[in-house]
């Protein structure tokens, strides 16, 4: 299967957020489609509806995999055991390259967004975010980890 990075940075430079970035780029492997992927992972932009907490691209990660190995028994403590460790896996590779999977301190800012208003998107806020940097390595995790088997 080819690499699908470039796309997931391009669906960013479209205007998605970050986890709708790299949510959507792959969710249709798992059976979803675009529109509810997009919509699913929405709310997940801006560190969580822009409170700068944990990176998007890095929630999507988690998302996916959910889609690929997510458990649906409550009483499956392996199961619960296996997602969060996959989840952890994926997100300390990522935290190993940028040193924090927390979107205020990836953007250098302190604290939560004053509003939810998202940032008009210019050609200077590509040139001084690590948005597009981040999304590309969300997605090299996700097929080097997740979807290994594919690539």
């Amino acid at each position: 299967m080819k690499s699908r990075v470039e796309q997931a940075t391009a669906t960013f430079e479209e205007g998605y957020t970050c986890a709708q970035s790299v949510f959507s780029t792959y969710a249709d492997l798992f059976g979803m489609d675009r529109e509810t992927a997009l919509k699913l992972s929405s709310p997940m932009g801006g560190g969580i509806g822009r409170m700068r907490e944990v990176c998007g691209a890095v929630s999507a990660m988690a998302l996916l995999a959910g889609l690929k190995e997510g458990n649906t028994d409550p009483a499956n403590e392996e199961g619960k055991e296996k997602i969060y460790l996959l989840t952890r896996q994926m997100a300390e590779r990522f935290r190993e390259q940028f040193g924090t999977i927390v979107c205020r301190e990836l953007l250098g800012i302190e604290g939560m967004e004053e509003s939810a208003k998202p940032s008009v998107r210019t050609q200077q806020y590509y040139q001084e975010r690590p948005c597009l940097q981040l999304i590309a390595a969300a997605a090299k995790i996700i097929e080097e980890i997740l979807l290994a088997d594919k690539y």
